[in-house]
């Protein structure tokens, strides 16, 4: 886990905040690390990827932090109904009240109510895998994914964070900010190589974002997968900007461009035109 930062003067201008929000730093508040959050969710992710009991040092070498300091927090969710002990050196393992909160959490998602439904439809069209996204920071965020029925196909997981310059998605919310914004976010953007097709000169991506504006969708040819091609709009909802993704292996998505593009466009403005 990385270690904690030195607390930091409270941002007091729009570019110190931007600067803040931009930056490629966890998720933070003023980057002052609110550690027993972050690690309640490491514990969550530990038990989902060892799919059996974990005792306390087992968990807390996988978190990286003291016993004394894991035992405190089992000890919390133990209480809370959260966790349960499986009997003397056996384990913990998590109880099924973290699916029934997360399940009444997404039954009342007034963002997933609004779309999922023409998320669906249009993964229906395509054939292939769609993604709802929204930026966090220099990263874009899925936020909902819909996966093609298909056996060879693009496998996302809400959660999932992208770059912005290697992603669709990320090219579709850099074309739909203001300039200045989004002159000032480049600035400030390290244009990593994710794959070899990766665009890495921001002039280059500049005249991508573009090309992509004037079409009314981008699209990312193996930028972020090898092999993947994706094609995405923007659309505001509740006056902000999300991502609509259509993804799938190059030679399907390359073969039906034009069909996925008018269904994405379609979808971007039946989307926007809900109230």
């Amino acid at each position: 886990m990385p270690a904690a930062r030195a607390a930091e003067p409270l941002a007091s201008s729009p570019s110190a905040m931007a600067h803040y929000q931009n930056s490629e730093r966890p998720f933070t508040y003023m980057n002052i690390a609110v550690k027993s959050a972050e690690r309640t969710v490491q514990i969550l992710e530990a038990f989902a990827t060892a799919g059996e009991p974990l005792g306390i040092a087992e968990l807390a070498r996988r978190l990286a932090i003291p016993v004394s300091a894991c035992y405190g927090l089992i000890r919390t969710l133990e209480l809370r109904g959260y966790l349960y002990e499986l009997g003397l050196r056996k384990g913990w393992y998590p109880t099924l009240r973290w699916l029934q909160k997360a399940q009444a959490v997404a039954e009342h998602d007034p963002m997933l109510e609004r779309v999922a439904p023409l998320l669906e439809e249009l993964c229906t069209a395509t054939g292939e895998t769609v993604v709802l996204g929204k930026r966090t920071g220099s990263s874009v965020t899925y936020l909902n994914v819909v996966e093609s029925g298909n056996s060879i196909r693009y496998s996302a997981q809400v959660g999932e964070r992208k770059p912005l310059h290697s992603s669709s998605a990320g090219k579709a919310l850099l074309g739909a900010m203001p300039p200045v914004e989004r002159a000032a976010l480049l600035g400030a953007l390290r244009l990593t190589r994710v794959t070899p097709n990766t665009i890495v000169r921001r002039e280059a991506l500049e005249q991508d974002l573009a090309a992509g504006a004037k079409r009314g969708w981008y699209a990312t040819r193996g930028e972020n997968v090898p092999d993947v091609h994706a094609l995405a709009a923007p659309a505001r909802i509740y006056g902000e900007s999300y991502a609509i993704v259509v993804a799938g292996p190059a030679h399907r998505i390359e073969g039906a461009l034009k069909s996925h593009a008018a269904a994405l466009l379609r979808t971007a403005r039946a989307i926007e035109a809900q109230r």
